[in-house]
């Protein structure tokens, strides 16, 4: 067998358990396609996965947000070539029978088990793709901005498909991370009125800083050293039409709830590392809030952050950090530590 590619690999189960291992270039079926990858971005979910907090199917080559280019297609392949730049859902083997399925919502499948935790992922050479998961990248766009694709078609799916922030909305966001910042410009893209942020102490030095530079939010509060809920019901008036909660702290959903104003609409994207949290249940039911809670991208959630991409209004390269796959041990640590914001590994190369 030809061990052709250097892969980072989940051995087992348990904490920890992952290393760099020589894995056989994958073969491609007639609907497939062989992908050269070029960036593959680390998500929390791959961080859980190292420290044994997500469900996975090891031995598994770990990494699901990915942008690269086609080397080999299947007999069967009719929209695209090689040569194609190309990112791609990560909704692999959902089953297309379920009720789930039928109803166009394959991301949400039970069955499926994507790349990266159910079947190989992208941090490695190669990477083995079904066509009809594919989007091509847009001329202008870099294969490094495209690999932040999945993370903003995320947020794309539930801000503009889901939630659909419209003109004049006064939006919260709980969190200063990439899906913070990318939910931020998209509110702007929509029309909102007031975007405020709500962060760390930790977050000002370099947070902070990008999300200036990207003009994407009117007001930052501290929210340890600052009472975020009379502030921004001073700002608001009446409180938030909209709180996106992309932090996954139980104290950031609790305020959540308390500066919606009523009939307000909560939108949690940000995955917690607890099993509970605990919420004031009583204030939302008084309220009547609409919670929405986001697992995944649709297949125009793609589209439409694509689209926005291509047309300059959202900006991903201020986000992005870039290291080498066998440095996949400080990318985490520099995620884990807030000192980047987003980190690609790029594959080792014989």
């Amino acid at each position: 067998m030809d061990f052709g590619m250097k892969a980072l690999v989940k051995t087992q189960k348990g904490e920890g358990f992952v290393e760099i291992l020589d894995r056989p270039v994958p073969t491609y079926g007639d609907d497939e396609v062989l992908i050269k990858v070029a960036y593959g971005g680390i998500c929390g979910t791959d961080v859980h996965i190292v420290h044994d907090q997500f469900a996975y199917y090891p031995p598994v080559i770990l990494g699901h947000e990915f942008s690269g280019e086609i080397v080999e297609v299947g007999a069967k392949v009719t929209g695209f070539a090689k040569g194609d730049a190309v990112v791609g859902e990560p909704h692999n083997l959902a089953c297309g029978k379920c009720y789930l399925c039928r109803n166009g919502h394959i991301q949400n499948c039970m069955d499926k088990r994507s790349i990266g935790w159910g079947i190989d992922g992208c941090f490695t050479n190669y990477l083995v793709m079904p066509e009809k998961l594919l989007h091509k990248v847009p001329e202008g766009v870099s294969l490094k901005e495209a690999a932040m694709m999945e993370p903003a078609a995320i947020v794309a799916h539930q801000l503009l498909e889901r939630a659909r922030v419209t003109p004049g909305d006064n939006v919260v966001i709980m969190g200063v991370g990439p899906i913070a910042l990318l939910a931020a410009q998209m509110a702007r893209i929509a029309g909102a009125g007031k975007i405020i942020l709500c962060g760390c102490t930790s977050d000002i030095e370099y947070r902070l800083e990008i999300a200036k530079s990207l003009n994407c939010y009117d007001l930052f509060i501290d929210v340890l050293k600052e009472d975020a809920a009379s502030i921004i019901m001073k700002e608001t008036g009446i409180g938030a039409d909209l709180v996106i909660e992309a932090s996954g702290a139980g104290s950031a959903i609790k305020t959540a709830i308390k500066v919606l104003k009523k009939r307000g609409l909560l939108c949690a994207i940000g995955m917690t590392a607890r099993e509970t949290v605990d919420i004031p249940w009583n204030e939302a039911m008084m309220k009547v809030l609409d919670v929405q809670f986001n697992m995944s991208s649709s297949y125009n959630g793609w589209n439409i952050a694509l689209s926005l991409l291509a047309s300059g209004k959202l900006k991903v390269e201020p986000l992005i950090g870039v290291r080498p796959l066998n440095e996949w041990q400080e990318a985490i640590a520099d995620l884990e530590a807030g000192k980047a914001m987003k980190m690609l590994l790029t594959p080792i190369e014989d």
